[in-house]
């Protein structure tokens, strides 16, 4: 299970430390999921979820300080007396001294931020999703198509770099040469390259390019998300290719299931060029409309007109 400590993800969020825990360099957190402590300080500590980050606002702040003293005191001693990783104030608002001295005395982490509630929710929900996501890293070559992301696989020389440089003087973008790095988030699976060789491609005979100084920014991205999946293989003659395309193909990358298209590589192909109908065909597909289908039922009903 991927984690990340307090103090890294309050140095990612900019985070103001009002009150730092023993532990706060080396307490982890492996839930994606805030908590908004409401009830809580309403008095209602059943089904508290005190193992996600605490965030409180505005009125959470307001309705704190409108309790008597006393009630106030007890209240946040219970919130904090559970094993909680942190608590995060929105809005720069003014924390209180007792909410202080009961921090110090339990341990606990207290930060401070001066965004709004909401926006400070889905910075942190945004980081901890990117942070905690489930990742692969794949021998492959990932490209921008046609707003598309396409992964290109297949076995060591088949011509993966070769194709990707090929799409790219068509004015297509290149996002990662022989290893992407793959990221499992809500919108989909996240592909990008490592920093250390972002933005280069080798090919065989020539050696190591540098894609962004040879054809502008234009022509990379440091990230897109894999919505097909090529899969280059050598042509063998006594394999029967698809050649309706009435069955759609998927295959799964951390449990998600993404389109695949077998393409068989031989002397006289375009390979890039058949990359491109591809993807094009695929947003055609995506879009509810698909050519083998039409083709079929018009050929269907040719049949049932002659019949």
């Amino acid at each position: 299970m991927k984690t990340i400590t307090i103090e890294k993800l309050a140095q990612a969020l900019k985070l103001e430390i009002i009150n730092k825990s023993s532990d706060f360099t080396t307490r982890t957190l492996s839930n994606k999921d805030v908590n908004r402590p409401g009830l809580q300080l309403a008095g209602y500590l059943d089904e508290f979820s005190y193992k996600r980050l605490q965030i409180l606002g505005k009125v959470e702040q307001a309705y704190y300080m409108s309790l008597d003293p006393e009630v106030r005191y007890e209240r946040f001693r219970g919130i904090l007396s559970y094993p909680l990783p942190a608590i995060i104030f929105s809005h720069g608002v003014q924390i209180s001294e007792d909410i202080i001295d009961l921090a110090n005395y339990y341990n606990k982490t207290v930060l401070r931020s001066d965004l709004p509630s909401t926006k400070l929710i889905n910075r942190v929900t945004s980081v901890l999703d990117e942070v905690l996501a489930e990742e692969v890293t794949l021998h492959a070559d990932l490209m921008e198509i046609y707003g598309m992301g396409v992964l290109i696989r297949g076995d060591s020389s088949i011509g993966k770099s070769e194709t990707a440089l090929d799409l790219v003087t068509r004015g297509h973008r290149l996002v990662a040469d022989d290893v992407v790095d793959i990221i499992k988030l809500d919108e989909g699976l996240l592909g990008s390259c490592p920093e250390n060789i972002r933005h280069f491609l080798e090919i065989r005979g020539i050696g190591i390019l540098d894609i962004r100084r040879l054809y502008g920014v234009g022509s990379v991205k440091a990230s897109t998300y894999v919505d097909l999946v090529i899969h280059l293989e050598q042509w063998d003659n006594e394999k029967e290719y698809d050649r309706l395309g009435l069955d759609d193909n998927y295959t799964e990358i951390l449990g998600v299931k993404i389109p695949i298209i077998n393409l068989p590589v031989k002397p006289g192909r375009n390979i890039a060029m058949i990359v491109e109908v591809a993807t094009r065909n695929t947003r055609q597909k995506s879009l509810g409309y698909n050519a083998a289908v039409e083709l079929n039922n018009r050929l269907i009903e040719d049949l049932r007109n002659k019949a």
